[in-house]
């Protein structure tokens, strides 16, 4: 398996073009303060400090992590691609990752449900084509439709995931991408299928417990 995996640089191309696009503008500018940490952990949850948000560990096999875990390059990601990521949440037994990335939305771009979901079936398009680049156009590949998603907090948001199989790993490559002003959020996750784990129930409750909050 080739590592080319750049799936968070096609989203940020796709928003960074539309964030370019000429119009008026709809926000004041945000920018991000890389001088603050990215937040502080609190038993089983973690709530952002540069960012705000929240989210909670699902069981004690699971745990936060503000830097690149060892085994995700070897899982297909590219390091300037991982870099982007404000938080991991990583089961080490699985190998199951969720990573979580918000960035400022441009100040023209513009957002509404149908954007959202178009934007997330871009990515998928993207993800298809490096897959088949990697294994050949015969590659079997399932995938899902985009889908609204809701998320505490969270104005707009869709949810999307492809299923393949290398050798005998079956994996699934899931992602939520949403808006709620001013941010835009990537939730992107990993499941490596093994016989005794039902790791995407963990990956439900995980989201279940994200919430985008005010800033105080």
């Amino acid at each position: 398996m080739k590592k080319n995996l750049s799936f968070l640089f096609i989203f940020l191309f796709v928003v960074g073009f539309i964030g370019g696009c000429a119009g008026i503008p709809v926000r004041k500018e945000v920018k991000e303060d890389r001088s603050l940490p990215v937040g502080k952990v609190e038993g089983n949850s973690f709530e952002g400090i540069r960012f705000p948000f929240k989210v909670s560990l699902p069981s004690p096999q699971w745990k936060f992590s503000v830097e690149i875990p060892e085994f995700m390059e070897g899982l297909g990601f590219k390091k300037p691609g991982l870099e982007e990521s404000e938080l991991f949440l990583i089961n080490p037994v699985t190998k199951l990752n969720i990573q979580i990335d918000l960035t400022p939305a441009g100040r023209r771009a513009r957002f509404n449900q149908r954007v959202i979901q178009g934007i997330t079936a871009t990515a998928y398009n993207g993800l298809v084509e490096e897959l088949k680049m990697d294994h050949g156009r015969d590659f079997r590949i399932e995938g899902s439709p985009p889908t609204p998603y809701p998320l505490k907090g969270v104005q707009y948001a869709a949810h999307q995931f492809v299923k393949y199989k290398v050798g005998e790993t079956q994996t699934i490559h899931g992602w939520v991408y949403g808006f709620t002003e001013p941010y835009q959020l990537f939730i992107i996750y990993i499941v490596l299928e093994k016989e005794g784990f039902d790791d995407l129930k963990d990956i439900k409750k995980i989201l279940d417990s994200f919430e985008m909050t005010s800033r105080k």
